[in-house]
């Protein structure tokens, strides 16, 4: 897979529209950050199965030369949804699809905001009526439907086919469309035509917000009017540790940011020699199994924490942790593993302004309910809390739920600034790993190392086992020493495989030159400004 080169700016997407919307504003003059806010709108239009303006959304914006500025753009349960509401509704579990998964107020809106008021800062801040036009259009005049899209649709039918609005706008003669269709999406291009011209705060506060709480409430969604108005997307400080090449960053608790450092810290401290071997894989895997029991004991809301995640990224804890791994042998490992459908987008400037960036409605189309007024499609990311109030993510009103969702970005001690970051759900922390060892840490090219087999450990929804999941063109003799190490191996009948995410990276040299390379798994790429 080829690498891209560019010194004026760099935009990388699982859709290539998304990337090119981005690299025009980069070519008008934006920032990093608002030409990802114009690869987001994009996005949002071009793959709607995997993200949408009614989910949610992170941010890491690191400007030239400094460490970077976090913005968590989740939304928390309304007021409306607790335990006792659900179980009064004869729900054992959060429904996964419909309105009572329409439970969480959509945060990425308000992380746009926030990330426009930020470009504004660093010399930028386009109009954005200019930011959100490629979307505009694009939803108005269709969008060829792609692989993915087609496939998951068709998949997923029954379960979505009966959601409110969902068949109106996402089904062609109550089927789904085939690759290649034309799809329009008319509400949707009104609506962000709207915010253009009125401004983000208008997804809250103004006419979409009256109009969309409406639709809500018709359908039964618990989300009010009250709960959007209440809503703002919060900068806070990144998790971040050290290893030797240099500082990584990733995002903090509600999300899983933690468990992708400690995966990478753990592993620089088995200090494995050569890549694609035994070690390298083995060593991952296995700190992934530490890396994800941590997370599931102690990541949740962190208005409910009474543990600091830093103490897990301090040198003496890694340090204590890499010295239980056993270099032979695989752990146990009984794990059930977390869902979830996203978009991960990096993107850096001339200036040398870096973001990483990600936006997600959890499910294939979320809850699969579509305000038909507004063309929003609503997230289910509250399917994650639980009904059992001793849990570690119980359902209460104003809680925020766990995301899977991590942006990551590193600043090496050799002057490399380093974006990256996939989709996945569980895989994610694992694909960050494989993708970061073998290009970072080993010195691949960035295209190979992306391009290279890779793994997935957990159980996914609906199978009864908790293998390790390969895709075929890995080495069989390394297939086979796993699976004597006590690794239970499924070698997957594809090369490459959705379900190892769509994984991207933008390298930064200190010259200034930019190295960028997107998943061949996805329908994206690079794209320069």
């Amino acid at each position: 897979m080829e690498t891209i080169t560019s010194t004026a700016g760099m935009v990388v997407a699982p859709h290539m529209a998304a990337a090119k919307a981005g690299a025009e504003v980069l070519a008008a003059g934006g920032t990093a950050v608002d030409a990802m806010i114009a690869a987001a709108a994009t996005i949002a239009v071009v793959y709607p199965h995997m993200n949408a303006i009614g989910g949610d959304g992170f941010w890491l914006i690191a400007p030239q030369g400094r460490d970077p500025w976090y913005v968590e753009a989740c939304g928390p349960a309304a007021r409306k949804a607790s335990i006792e509401a659900y179980r009064k509704a004869e729900c054992d579990i959060v429904p996964t699809r419909g309105p009572l998964a329409a439970l969480t107020v959509p945060g990425t809106v308000g992380g746009w905001a926030r990330a426009h008021e930020i470009a504004a800062h660093l010399g930028g801040g386009l109009p954005v009526a200019e930011l959100l036009s490629d979307a505009v259009r694009r939803a108005r005049e269709g969008i060829v439907v792609s692989r993915s899209q087609a496939a998951l649709t068709a998949e997923k039918l029954a379960e979505l086919s009966g959601q409110s609005g969902f068949a109106d706008v996402y089904l062609l003669n109550k089927k789904a469309p085939a690759e290649g269709a034309s799809l329009c999406q008319e509400r949707l291009s009104d609506t962000l035509d709207h915010l253009g011209h009125a401004g983000f705060a208008d997804f809250y506060r103004g006419d979409v917000a009256a109009t969309l709480a409406a639709d809500l409430d018709a359908m039964g969604s618990p989300v009010t009017r009250d709960d959007l108005r209440a809503y703002e997307a919060r900068l806070r400080p990144p998790l971040r540790t050290r290893i030797k090449a240099g500082h990584l960053f990733n995002s903090a608790p509600p999300t899983q940011g933690l468990a992708s450092l400690i995966i990478l810290g753990l592993y620089d401290r088995l200090e494995v020699a050569r890549p694609e071997s035994f070690e390298h894989i083995h060593g991952l895997i296995e700190a992934t199994k530490r890396a994800f029991l941590v997370r599931d004991r102690i990541v949740t809301d962190p208005a409910y924490m009474d543990i600091d995640p830093a103490e897990f990224l301090s040198p003496d804890w890694l340090d204590r942790e890499a010295g239980e791994i056993d270099r032979r042998r695989a752990a146990p490992w009984p794990h059930v593993a977390k869902d979830g459908d996203t978009v991960w987008l990096g993107a850096m400037d001339a200036a040398g302004n870096a973001v990483s960036f990600i936006q997600s409605i959890y499910w294939e189309f979320g809850s699969g309910c579509v305000s038909p007024r507004t063309g929003i499609l609503m997230q289910n990311r509250g399917a994650s809390f639980s009904l059992e109030p001793d849990a570690v993510n119980p359902l209460q009103p104003g809680r925020r739920p766990f995301h899977t969702l991590n942006p990551a970005l590193a600043r090496l001690d050799d002057g490399r600034t380093v974006v990256y970051g996939t989709m996945g759900g569980e895989g994610q922390p694992q694909t960050q790993a494989a993708v970061f060892s073998r290009a970072i840490l080993h010195g691949q090219d960035l295209g190979a190392a992306v391009d290279a087999p890779r793994w997935l450990l957990g159980r996914t929804w609906g199978d009864e086992t908790t293998a390790l999941r390969l895709e075929n063109r890995f080495d069989p003799d390394l297939v086979r020493a796993l699976e004597r190490a006590g690794h239970q191996v499924v070698v997957l009948d594809a090369a490459y495989s959705d379900t190892m995410g769509h994984a991207g990276m933008i390298v930064r040299e200190p010259s200034g030159a930019l190295m960028g390379v997107h998943d061949p798994r996805a329908d994206g790429g690079a794209a320069c400004g």
